[in-house]
């Protein structure tokens, strides 16, 4: 694998709408983990409106500096165009002709496609719909499994970059060629789009609209592990075929697009694009949406065995730790302490800014209320999601149990009611999140009681290094 400058000359580069500006853009604050960024004026006056055009050395490398620290992204519209010619649509399928159908339908013949048929009951109707489009058919005598089954295509691909999309997702032409564009940098191994659903005709539609398991949200990122968005689902991603050698782990039936992004991650960069828009179309029957649910809960403990603590449901540092156990304690001293804690915390991260005194005090109260909110809602989500079994027999027996579990389901569910603004009424909106958590949550304990492995529940533990905020303050601009 080689490496060239990125992002390339003419390219423009946007700073995320997180980052805070300081000063005349001289002190940027975000990324992950999150830093304080403090640049040069060569530096900061290139910076206009939130961005960057890359245009000389200086630029590049400030563009490098503020992509790989997750502080900005490039805009894709401005990454040169790669040729349709130079991609093939892989889509496994178990029966599902009709999905099939669509799918095909939104490509319009326009890339070449190879469909899987991974073990059909009735196969002859997976074949008529490839004929009819002219797709290529690869078909498995029986049933392996997404994994299998992706790789089967994999190997029939003869181009340089290959598409993954499941059957019921469309991909349009110009998706492919938005997601392509990104592989103008060789360190690129995967590119993926937001994946978005129709409203429905049901609460259950409408709610996965919103919050579907694999939509991960309106802002761009590079994906690695422990990041805010740490794994990209199959369900849709283009891919350089070198990347991939071997493809999927064929031994996991769920979980092995996030098996996948973690091997690559090691090696390559992954970018997801929310600028670039697949259509899925979501479950809408009870029955089969919490099974979906409880099913990918189970992948924890695989992965778990693979990962490590990568897969850990929280990460646990002395502040946070401190943090969310006077939110727990219910208790007036407790209010406090934390209080006396939150203004330790801004007061330390202020002083290790370089920055007037109001800026560092500005910089100091937002790194202490992010430290408060983290805290609260990573403990909110342990109790209604991975942990709930456990919170909900504290429930029974502990007045105070019970009011920590029915602030945390309202806290959530409604945080989660303005941040997405569903076509749902709050009532049933709560509801379905209720219903989504303890779907997933049950699969995790299934699968970790099944496999025995117990620290797919437990949180990761990070010491007083990392503790602070994960900050880190950095100069750029002298040389550069």
């Amino acid at each position: 694998m080689t490496a060239t400058p990125c992002p390339a000359d003419s390219v423009r580069v946007k700073l995320h709408r997180d980052v805070r500006v300081y000063g005349d853009t001289s002190i940027l604050m975000g990324g992950e983990p999150l830093r304080v960024l403090r640049l040069k004026p060569q530096a900061s006056r290139l910076i206009s409106n939130r961005e960057l055009r890359v245009n000389d050395a200086l630029s590049r490398s400030l563009a490098e500096r503020l992509v790989s620290s997750g502080l900005a992204s490039t805009v894709t519209e401005t990454l040169p165009e790669t040729s349709l010619a130079d991609v093939t649509v892989v889509i496994p399928v178990k029966d599902r002709s009709d999905e099939l159908d669509r799918a095909l339908s939104a490509i319009t013949g326009a890339v070449a496609t190879i469909i899987v048929d991974d073990g059909s009951e009735e196969p002859q109707k997976v074949a008529a719909v490839a004929v009819k489009h002219g797709a290529h058919l690869v078909a498995l005598p029986v049933n392996q499994g997404p994994a299998a089954a992706r790789n089967a295509g994999l190997r029939e691909v003869t181009t340089p970059f290959v598409a993954f999309a499941d059957s019921d997702v469309a991909v349009t032409p110009d998706v492919l060629a938005l997601l392509l564009r990104h592989f103008a940098d060789d360190r690129i191994a995967v590119a993926a789009p937001r994946i978005v659903g129709r409203a429905g005709t049901n609460w259950i539609a409408r709610y996965e609209a919103a919050c579907s398991s694999l939509d991960l949200g309106p802002e761009p990122a590079l994906v690695k592990p422990g990041s805010r968005i740490a794994w990209l689902p199959s369900a849709c991603f283009a891919a350089r075929v070198a990347a991939l050698a071997d493809g999927f782990d064929e031994r996991l039936r769920c979980g092995e697009d996030v098996d996948l992004m973690w091997r690559l991650a090691e090696k390559w960069r992954i970018r997801y694009d929310p600028s670039v828009h697949a259509m899925h179309e979501h479950r809408e029957e009870l029955r089969p949406w919490l099974a979906r649910k409880k099913f990918y809960g189970t992948s924890a403990a695989p992965l778990a065995s693979r990962h490590g603590d990568v897969v850990a449901p929280a990460v646990l540092t002395p502040w946070i730790g401190a943090v969310s156990g006077l939110l727990l304690v219910q208790r007036k001293w407790a209010v406090t302490l934390l209080a006396l804690l939150l203004a330790i915390t801004g007061y330390r991260a202020s002083q290790l800014v370089e920055a007037p005194p109001q800026t560092r005090a500005e910089i100091g109260a937002r790194l202490a209320v992010r430290l408060l909110t983290g805290s609260a809602t990573q403990a909110s989500a342990l109790l209604v999601r991975h942990w709930w079994p456990i919170a909900l027999t504290s429930a029974l027996f502990s007045r105070r149990a019970r009011r920590a579990l029915l602030l945390a389901v309202l806290t959530d569910g409604l945080t989660e009611y303005r941040h997405t603004k569903p076509q749902l009424d709050p009532v049933r909106f709560l509801v379905a999140r209720r219903l989504d958590d303890l779907a997933y949550g049950s699969g995790v304990w299934a699968g970790a009681i099944r496999q025995k492995a117990p620290h797919a529940l437990l949180p990761r533990m990070r010491g007083f290094t990392s503790a602070l905020l994960t900050q880190r303050v950095a100069r750029f601009g002298d040389s550069r």
